[in-house]
């Protein structure tokens, strides 16, 4: 970044344009005359260098006074900071990978398998937020706990696959897992956003129970119930076989109004990203930016300048343009 403290002095950049230009266009110079008894002699004399003093001088001059004046504006270079503050938000991940995420109604891909991409997308997002991911079916454990460390996580979100535990659907022992980890985050708000296709059959805290436990925590939960209305195609031992979708939507949403978050449905890819996406925007986290200036005084240098044009045009005066009194 580069500036003039005082741009005030810069008016008088005129008035060395307007010497520069005196000089050059307007002045007529007067010289020193000789008599001569026949001034033929003259005619075939070149011109000498004491008529390129009528340019060379006066352009010195003018530069001079053009530095000076720009040194009195005081140039200043600036080098640009900033301090970055954020109070980032702790999210806990909570990700079903019960069979019934098998089913292949997100296609060409199963849900586990497109929820894993739609989730790895939202991590890339984050910037300040601590993130963590509980997986389960049966039983729930921690895949990765709260880390800052996006590429980590990313990769471990890419490992989860099924058969990791034991088949069924513990909903509420997942949400209780994640409130333990979260309880101690530090982050300005705390949130869990849970994904399943099924119906708490497994675990032995009931879903309503945990969610009273989040809510208490000040703990938000977001649900999202993925797959399509009806049946659902399922491979089966090298076959397909269609069976109905069992989603309870009924808990799924009472889970996110005890804890003032809101319940999604995701029928099909394009409708899980969009309901990722729309969780982003309403947990962005705040950055502010300070930005500072830090300026180099740059005057010196055109002072130099100055001096040294002036110091030139001294000895060109004196030697090779000195007029004959």
């Amino acid at each position: 970044m580069f500036r003039f403290a005082h741009p005030v002095f810069l008016i008088f950049t005129l008035l060395s344009i307007g010497i520069l230009v005196y000089h050059l266009v307007l002045k007529k110079q007067k010289y020193a005359s000789m008599r001569y008894s026949d001034l033929s002699l003259m005619d075939n004399l070149k011109s000498t260098s004491r008529l390129r003093e009528v340019k060379l001088l006066p352009i010195l001059r003018a530069l001079a006074i053009l530095c000076f004046v720009l040194a009195l504006a005081q140039p200043q270079s600036g080098l640009v900071s900033q301090e970055v503050t954020s109070e980032g938000i702790d999210i806990m991940l909570i990700l079903d990978i019960s069979g019934s995420m098998r089913a292949e109604d997100f296609q060409p891909q199963n849900r586990l398998y497109v929820a894993k991409q739609v989730i790895e997308d939202f991590i890339s997002q984050r910037q300040t937020d601590r993130v963590g991911l509980v997986v389960f079916s049966r039983q729930s454990f921690l895949q990765c706990p709260l880390t800052l460390d996006y590429k980590i996580l990313s990769d471990l979100v890419k490992k989860v696959d099924f058969g990791m535990i034991e088949d069924g659907t513990a909903i509420g022992l997942a949400i209780t897992n994640a409130v333990d980890h979260l309880k101690f985050g530090k982050g300005k708000s705390k949130i869990i956003i849970l994904l399943t296709d099924g119906v708490n059959n497994a675990g032995e805290i009931d879903p309503i129970t945990a969610a009273n436990v989040a809510s208490a925590m000040d703990i938000k939960i977001y649900t999202i119930g993925a797959g399509k209305p009806g049946r659902a195609i399922y491979p089966f031992r090298g076959r397909y076989i269609s069976l109905p979708i069992e989603l309870d939507e009924k808990t799924l949403t009472q889970i996110a109004q005890i804890t003032d978050g809101k319940y999604f449905r995701a029928k099909d890819e394009k409708g899980l990203k969009e309901i990722y996406a729309e969780i982003n925007r309403m947990e962005k986290t705040k950055i502010k930016v300070k930005e500072y200036v830090q300026y180099e005084e740059l005057f010196g240098n055109f002072v130099f300048f100055g001096l040294i044009i002036v110091l030139g045009e001294a000895v060109l005066t004196n030697t090779r343009y000195r007029r004959i009194p």
